[in-house]
């Protein structure tokens, strides 16, 4: 698929691009950080003007995750029935109440698997949208303008680069989820050990 998307998007430029992030960021499966690397490093062979394309991708998957936010915002009682019993919601649900808008922040760019339940969590819990959308717009900038930044920095080693971040964002993920169950662990131990003592006073 990576290969014919970025052919796709050396074809017709920035707009495929663009609408490659934004539906991205409504959960489909696309490769979508290989390919900014991948733009990136495009760039500087001149097949595209970067700062215009990295300024539209911004664009597009900031509304895309805007978009997603206001299906969670409005659409609460139709979302919550259809995924707050899979696992990826209950992650990113203790991820998000644990961290709030830094689990914003970081999904656009380390932890991207959790981007768009943490966007619909954000929606159904109210979570104000100006700072959502300043969180949001500094972590895609990061993921738009930096990672895209590295393929152009080094080129025709792009993938080198990709695979690096990719094994990254793997690893920051298995963290994430050690460290939520560590926690979640705790909690449990520090409640059972709290009724245990209210039954002995009892």
């Amino acid at each position: 698929m990576s290969d014919f998307l970025l052919t796709q998007v050396i074809n017709y430029g920035a707009p495929i691009l663009g609408l490659i992030v934004f539906i991205g960021a409504l959960g489909a499966p696309f490769p979508g950080t290989v390919i900014v690397i991948a733009v990136g490093a495009f760039s500087r062979q001149g097949y595209l003007a970067w700062p215009t394309t990295g300024l539209v991708a911004l664009a597009c998957v900031v509304l895309g995750d805007t978009l997603s936010y206001a299906m969670g915002f409005y659409a609460r009682e139709p979302v919550l029935r259809r995924f707050h019993a899979t696992n990826r919601w209950v992650r990113a649900e203790a991820s998000f109440n644990r961290w709030g808008g830094m689990s914003i922040f970081w999904t656009r760019f380390l932890i991207t698997a959790l981007a768009v339940p943490v966007n619909l969590i954000a929606g159904t819990s109210s979570f104000r949208f100006r700072r959502f959308f300043l969180f949001d717009l500094l972590g895609e900038t990061i993921w738009i303008f930096g990672y895209g930044g590295l393929g152009y920095l080094f080129g025709t080693q792009w993938e080198v680069i990709s695979d690096f971040l990719s094994n990254l964002s793997g690893l920051a993920l298995g963290i994430l989820f050690l460290v939520i169950g560590f926690w979640q662990g705790y909690r449990l131990i520090r409640k059972t050990n709290f009724q245990n003592i209210l039954r002995r006073q009892d």
